[in-house]
């Protein structure tokens, strides 16, 4: 969903951004990706040596001090003016170079016992950050990881949506935070051993060849190699939920609800968002989550987009109050406004529906519906697959099956997608599924407890 790009050293050398990473920041922008520019240079001299800040979305400054918006032009100190007592005492020590920002205070990095001793001496709370051969001085808390974070609150954005790209010390406070880290080939050894993988080029060229990716692939050759991007699904067995989607079958005590309970915990602590569609109220009450709805009030459409944008964590909707007969048209409303959610935020990150088959029955044709698409990133969970549509299994990447008549779904899924029936695969026991995907044989995995 989003670029955030360091500036020195990353698409500036020497200061300047030359004219193919111009262009190649522009196609990300006509791509309807979002630019977030995360530097360390103060804000007014940012002003001068960059004239096209209008191409980012938004500006983090000062090495995570100020957040600037191009398009109003309004700026919004993050973090205290320096001290004047911390200042006076930097110039009494002939601190040189000094730079005074906005909010930050830099200099060279042979000066920094000198300015650990002035924090020391005035008992400030103040931390020092390097960046190749630089010393910034800012409040503690204050990095590129807690700018970053105010820009995404802004633009409704999460971290896990991220590409970040950098190339010295200080970008490893934003490389922790996002969800594909990416190094420029000029960058810091140890930035690139946290990196999931380093551009071809150098810094400019670097991006350009990084943002070619994003729009050619949307990078998802490189999610596999990513734990970021992956969820656990059972013992040896993860995905990416926002490109996968799934069918959960199982009768009732066969571990249906500790499996889905303990994949949301996994999607909340991997910085995803999950939303469920709760028809029993099963799933009220979870750490952490956003509750719309209930057994005597059917939940509105625009308070549940309110509640995913409000909250980073899962949102269970309670659809008791919802009758029966009116869940497939209440779904098929609810659908457009999510697929829209997700082109504009990535968010939810996965769709779980509890009882599939009440909102999604047998004859169910999602090209008679407000929206034809068959999304990724849905969880389908049924107790009767046999009274699922067909054309929703027919976009299922991967069946999972729990208790005694696990191996009759996954041969029934088997033939509906054209693959080869599972063989033989040992006797089952309890805390145990099968699982049959459109690559590879059928498993017989443990649950994740």
């Amino acid at each position: 969903m989003a670029l955030a790009t360091d500036y020195d050293g990353t698409i500036a050398h020497d200061g300047v951004v030359d004219g193919p990473t111009l262009a190649a920041l522009k196609r990300l922008r006509a791509a309807h990706r979002r630019l977030i520019l995360v530097t360390g240079r103060e804000f007014d001299d940012l002003l001068q040596v960059m004239p096209r800040l209008d191409l980012f979305d938004r500006v983090v400054a000062e090495n995570g001090a100020v957040l600037y918006t191009p398009e109003t032009r309004a700026v919004r100190l993050l973090a205290p003016s320096p001290s004047p007592a911390f200042v006076d005492r930097l110039r009494a020590d002939k601190i040189d170079p000094l730079a005074i920002g906005r909010a930050i205070v830099a200099t060279g990095e042979r000066e920094k016992a000198k300015v650990l001793a002035a924090i020391s001496d005035l008992g400030l709370d103040l931390e020092i950050t390097l960046n190749k051969g630089s010393v910034m001085v800012l409040p503690a808390g204050i990095n590129k990881e807690s700018g970053l974070r105010a820009a995404l609150a802004d633009l409704d954005l999460m971290p896990i949506n991220v590409v970040a790209v950098g190339d010295a010390e200080n970008d490893f406070a934003f490389f922790t935070l996002c969800g594909m880290p990416v190094a420029v080939h000029n960058a810091l050894p140890s930035l690139k051993q946290a990196a999931v993988f380093t551009t071809t080029a150098a810094r400019g060229a670097g991006v350009a060849e990084l943002i070619g990716r994003m729009l050619d692939t949307d990078l998802a050759e490189l999610e596999v190699g990513n734990a970021r991007q992956q969820v656990g699904l059972a013992d040896g067995l993860s995905f990416s939920p926002h490109r996968t989607s799934l069918l959960l079958t199982g009768k009732s005590n066969t571990g249906k609800k500790t499996l889905i309970t303990g994949l949301l915990e996994r999607l909340a602590s991997a910085g995803m968002q999950a939303l469920v569609l709760d028809t029993e109220g099963h799933y009220g009450g979870l750490a952490s989550a956003a509750e719309v709805g209930s057994a005597q009030d059917a939940p509105q459409l625009a308070t549940i987009i309110q509640a995913l944008l409000q909250s980073a964590g899962c949102v269970t909707v309670n659809l008791e109050g919802v009758a029966l007969a009116d869940r497939p048209a209440f779904y098929a409303h609810l659908l457009p406004k999510l697929l829209v959610l997700r082109a504009r935020t990535g968010r939810p990150h996965c769709i779980a529906i509890d009882e599939a088959h009440q909102m999604l029955p047998h004859g169910y044709d999602p090209a008679a519906a407000p929206s034809s698409a068959a999304p990724k990133g849905m969880l389908y969970v049924t107790t009767e697959p046999d009274a699922l549509s067909g054309q929703i299994v027919g976009t299922v990447d991967r069946i999972v099956a729990l208790g005694k008549l696990a191996e009759k779904a996954l041969a029934a899924f088997a033939q509906s997608a054209g693959l080869a029936g599972p063989a033989a695969l040992g006797p089952a026991r309890p805390g145990m599924l099968l699982t049959l995907g459109h690559t590879g044989p059928a498993q017989r995995l443990t649950i994740i407890a």
